[in-house]
């Protein structure tokens, strides 16, 4: 079966799928999204995701033409329609079609766009024997620019650290903010665990609040570990006992390496190793 694009209410086969090219999500990047996984035919967490997409879009002033819950449907049919019942499903919301200029009061009709598809982020064997990065020297947007909280379709900074992280030889590269405190990685939040307590950056550090991240707090703190969200910095990072990435793609991926330094006994450790195993217990079974 071709796979079918939903774009403002209709679905198009993926050949017919198409925007104006003067739309300003591809013109400026100026539109927000989302990346949601669907597993058993469930999709994950899906009414957190949608209010996050509606959460950037009232930052940045853009109206969705449709309310949360017709979004929810309008995902879950699209996913059906496709007949996916794993699937990765990408959410985008642009600007609309307009004039060749900045200004937003120039477009209409935005346009809501869903795909869902396949996706492999990262080959199995680094998640049986744990990734290597290295930090980036592109920092991460400061808050009081285009604030990391932000999902929007410019990911410039984002693909930046990725390429240099690509070309250091590693798939993930480690972002810091503006005062060269950790942040996260270029599409994964990060953890680390020290003397049985799990850290994590904190909202302040100029992160994306990740679903899955929120997902693994609860896990790792339901299961009896101590969770403390916090300033961090590099020295934390290599000096860890374990660190582990999480994403909606990514899930909980260990890595074992930073900056040439070896984390822990440099592979993936006993409490990264259990919240995988529970994080896949819990989207199998709801």
């Amino acid at each position: 079966m071709a796979p079918k694009v939903y774009i403002s209410g209709k679905l198009y086969e993926k050949a017919d799928a198409k925007i104006s090219v003067f739309d300003h999500g591809l013109l400026y990047g100026d539109g927000v999204f989302e990346g949601i996984r669907a597993y058993s035919g469930k999709v994950f967490r899906l009414q957190a995701h949608v209010d996050r997409l509606f959460e950037s879009a009232l930052s940045i002033h853009l109206q969705i033409p449709m309310t949360r819950a017709e979004m929810v449907r309008a995902v879950e049919e699209t996913l059906r329609q496709n007949g996916l019942v794993d699937a990765y499903i990408r959410v985008v919301v642009t600007r609309g079609a307009g004039s060749l200029g900045l200004d937003p009061r120039k477009t209409t009709d935005p346009q809501v766009i869903i795909i869902t598809d396949k996706i492999s982020l990262y080959p199995e064997e680094l998640y049986e024997n744990g990734l290597k990065i290295v930090t980036a020297a592109t920092t991460r947007n400061h808050p009081n620019a285009v604030n990391p909280r932000i999902k929007s379709l410019n990911y410039l900074n984002n693909i930046l650290a990725k390429i240099e992280g690509s070309q250091a030889g590693c798939l993930e590269a480690l972002m810091l903010n503006h005062k060269g405190e950790v942040a996260e990685c270029t599409g994964d939040n990060i953890f680390i665990l020290k003397a049985g307590r799990v850290h994590t950056p904190s909202i302040d550090s100029g992160i994306l609040e990740g679903i899955t991240r929120a997902t693994v707090i609860a896990m790792a703190r339901e299961s009896g570990l101590e969770v403390v969200e916090r300033t961090m910095d590099r020295h934390d990072v290599y000096t860890a006992d374990e660190c582990f990435l999480t994403g909606t793609a990514a899930e909980i991926i260990p890595v074992v390496e930073c900056d040439g330094r070896v984390i822990g006994i440099g592979k993936p450790g006993p409490v990264t190793r259990d919240l995988r195993r529970r994080f896949q217990t819990l989207v199998r079974e709801g």
